[in-house]
Formats: structure tokens, C-alpha cells, sequence
């Protein structure tokens, strides 16, 4: 009798109701609730540990990528269900809980591709590397692009699942829409440039080059503009749509450097001496290692300056590299002070002569 009294009061209890709902229900519904995550944990343990296993037995690494890319969206699936099943048993089904849920699908269904660009990004940059001309840059570009394009569609799904008619509202919006156009020009411009950029392969991130004032090493191509690091490290931001409409100059793409000089020898120098000195020099430079040997090395006696004999040198190195460049032509200088050195004359360097007149005496 008394055991049938407890009963009656825990029955009693749970049929106690909480909003409008009674206690044994609200606390089914939870443990169905908490019954998912179980679920989720298992899955997690068990399912998921053993597809991972299969899939590091294959020989290529594209269903490991596939794994991970739909691995958190798959345990996201245990929460939608338990939130399904939550309400379903409390009775609270209606339109807004299945707009609700049908938004969570479509959240996961993308949150899947937007995974799946994320983990092929390095596939991506070996496709395009191999069979385009295009280079990391425009591959980042598109990636980029992809991104975007993945989220856009995820919100205009979702807004058509709340019945919000999205054609209809960028219809709507008339003027507002033609005005945001003109302003967003701009924009589109750059964004545009930035194509230009990249599949014209004119720079990539780590190269030398000069856009008007700009110059300096490129840090980053982006979708609306360029970073470019001076050499006094100041971070330069260019429009794309002011670099598509600028010459460049980019010294990295160059093989090899110029050196354009003048020696000039004092006006004492006889003919003698200059023309072996000229020879000497000429040789020098062709018999050097590390100067281009071609038609564009130029080495003539072919000014008479104000102060000095001037020997004209037109000559490229065989490397680009600005240390490289300087070793070389410290080593071709000191090579021709020591030539300068072996004859009667001597560098010359800008100077007056002023002569003073003696008046003639005049005789009374």
C-alpha cells in the first residue's frame, strides 16, 4: 500500500506541468537530447576512428582529404537530430522549427564545400603551377573568389528558406542599387586589375619592382590592391586598377645588371698612355668572370671634359643580384686603380686655373 503511494507521487510529479507541458515529457525530450550526443561521441570513437584507418591505406591522400572535410559536418548531423527530436517529442513542431532545421541542413551541406576548397587549397596550387602560367598569386586569387562565391550562395539559400524572395529584393532596390554600382566602380576596377595582374604573370610576392613612385619588394597581391615594402621598409599600398594602368618595371626578372662609369685622366696624360690604358681596361673586362661578354661592352676614350680625359665604360655583370653586383664592381674598380697606377698620370677631378695679369707699367 504504501509502495503504491510512492508510485502515485512520483506520478503525480511528473505529470506536473511546465509550460503547459507535462514534467515527464520535458525531461524525455532531454535525455533523447542528451542520447544524440552520446551518439555523436560514439560516432566520433568508433565510426569515424575506423573510417580514418581505411582511408590512410589507400595509396592517395584525396579520400583523407575527403574525410576531413566532411568529419565535423557529420557530427554536426548528431546535433541537428538531436534538436529534431527534442522538440518533436515536446510537441513543438511547426514552420519556424522546420525553417530552423532545414537552415541548419543547408549550414552544414556548405560548411562541407567551403571545408573541402579549404583542404584542396595545396591541390590547387600544384594544378595551376603545372598546367597554367599563372602562379601562386592567381591560385590564391581563385581560391579566394571560390570562397566567397561558397558563402554568397550559403546566404542566399538561407534567406530563401525564411522566405525572403532575394531576386526580388536586389530588384527592389532600384536607384539604391544603381548608386551602390557607381560607387562600388572602384572597386571593380581594382578587383579587375587584380586579374590582369596575375594572369598576365607581370610580379609575384618577393620580386623587385617600381609602379611610378612605388618600389620596392611586393609583400602581398590581393583581390583590391598591392603591398609593396620600400627599402627604407615602408609599406606601400597600390590600387590593382592604378598598377593595370601603369608601366612596371620589375628589376627581379632581369638575368644581369649594368655598370655605367667615367674615368677621367688629368690633361698632362699623354696619347700614349691613354690608349693603353683603354686597352688594359678592355681587357680586363673581357677576361673578367663575372662580366657579360657581348656586344654591349664598351670601353672608348670619347670626351674631352673640363678638367679631365674622359674614358667612357658601358658594361653588364652576369648576375642580378644586388651583393653580387657590388662585390663585382668593387673588384672591377680596384682592378682599375691598379692599372690607373702603373703609368705617369693620375685621376683627375674638377678644377680652376686663374691666371693673374701684370699690368705694363707705363713710363712718365
Amino acid at each position: 500500500m504504501q509502495n503504491n503511494n510512492i508510485l502515485k507521487q512520483i506520478w503525480n510529479f511528473f505529470n506536473i506541468e511546465l509550460l503547459s507541458l507535462p514534467l515527464y515529457k520535458i525531461f524525455i525530450a532531454f535525455f533523447i537530447l542528451f542520447v544524440f550526443f552520446v551518439f555523436k561521441k560514439a560516432f566520433t570513437l568508433y565510426i569515424l576512428k575506423f573510417l580514418k584507418l581505411l582511408t590512410k591505406k589507400t595509396k592517395t591522400d584525396i579520400d583523407d582529404k575527403i574525410f576531413k572535410a566532411v568529419k565535423e559536418p557529420l557530427k554536426f548531423l548528431f546535433i541537428i537530430g538531436g534538436i529534431y527530436f527534442f522538440f518533436y517529442f515536446l510537441e513543438l513542431r511547426g514552420d519556424v522549427l522546420n525553417h530552423i532545421l532545414k537552415a541548419l541542413l543547408i549550414f552544414d551541406l556548405f560548411w562541407v564545400f567551403f571545408n573541402i576548397v579549404n583542404i584542396f587549397e595545396d591541390k590547387v596550387y600544384h594544378f595551376i603551377g603545372k598546367y597554367g602560367k599563372a602562379s601562386r598569386e592567381m591560385a590564391s586569387f581563385i581560391i579566394k573568389i571560390t570562397k566567397v562565391l561558397i558563402i554568397s550562395l550559403a546566404a542566399i539559400a538561407l534567406l530563401q528558406e525564411f522566405g525572403i524572395n532575394v531576386t526580388g529584393f536586389l530588384a527592389s532596390l532600384g536607384l539604391g542599387g544603381l548608386a551602390f554600382a557607381l560607387a562600388a566602380k572602384d572597386t571593380a576596377a581594382n578587383i579587375f586589375g587584380g586579374i590582369a595582374i596575375l594572369t598576365d604573370n607581370i610580379f609575384k610576392i618577393g620580386e623587385w619592382i617600381k609602379v611610378g613612385d612605388a618600389e620596392g619588394v611586393v609583400e602581398d597581391i590581393g583581390m583590391r590592391t598591392t603591398k609593396i615594402r620600400a627599402f627604407d621598409k615602408r609599406l606601400i599600398i597600390v590600387p590593382n586598377a592604378t598598377i593595370a594602368n601603369s608601366n612596371v618595371e620589375n628589376f627581379s626578372r632581369r638575368d644581369k645588371r649594368r655598370i655605367v662609369m667615367r674615368i677621367g685622366l688629368t690633361y698632362n696624360t699623354t696619347i700614349e698612355t691613354v690608349k693603353k690604358i683603354v686597352e688594359e681596361i678592355r681587357k680586363m673586362l673581357y677576361n673578367h668572370p663575372d662580366v657579360a661578354k657581348d656586344e654591349s661592352l664598351l670601353i672608348y676614350f670619347d670626351e674631352y671634359e673640363d678638367s679631365a680625359l674622359s674614358i667612357f665604360c658601358y658594361f653588364f655583370t652576369d648576375t642580378a643580384v644586388w651583393s653580387d653586383y657590388l662585390r663585382i664592381k668593387e673588384d672591377i674598380n680596384l682592378k682599375i686603380k691598379e692599372i690607373i697606377e702603373k703609368y705617369p698620370t693620375d685621376f683627375a677631378f674638377p678644377s680652376n686655373s686663374i691666371y693673374f695679369e701684370t699690368p705694363l707699367k707705363v713710363e712718365k
